[in-house]
């Protein structure tokens, strides 16, 4: 499973951007698919997630009401609408698509990341 972003860049503080991110390869394991970010100094946070089943969406709080998440199965794309940015939202955007795995009676869960894409918010 590859994931290559798109998108990103400076922007000043009240604009919008959007990530887009194109997942290849065995996709049929993918069963959630979404962005983290990590700024300097920081710890990697989610960002937004969705299911690649029923669309169920899980926002951090302080993007929630701004950004907004959404997905193409049939393209196997995801989206990241981000509006109203703010310069707290400067940071390395990681899209990541979990795959789910069975073997015998075991469920297991591996992540795969995107490379990451900078988005600079300018006060």
């Amino acid at each position: 499973v590859q994931l290559v972003e798109a998108g990103g860049g400076l922007v000043q503080a009240g604009g919008s951007l959007r990530l887009s991110c194109a997942v290849t390869g065995s996709t049929s394991s993918i069963t959630s698919m979404g962005w983290y970010r990590q700024a300097p100094g920081k710890e990697r946070e989610l960002v937004a997630t969705i299911t690649t089943v029923g669309g169920s969406t899980n926002y951090a709080d302080s993007v929630k009401g701004r950004f907004t998440i959404s997905r193409d199965n049939a393209k196997n794309t995801v989206d990241l609408q981000m509006n109203s940015l703010e310069p707290e939202d400067t940071a390395v955007y990681y899209c990541n698509a979990v795959g789910t795995y069975y073997y015998t009676n075991d469920k297991y869960e591996y992540n795969y990341w995107g490379r990451g894409t900078q988005v600079t918010v300018s006060s």
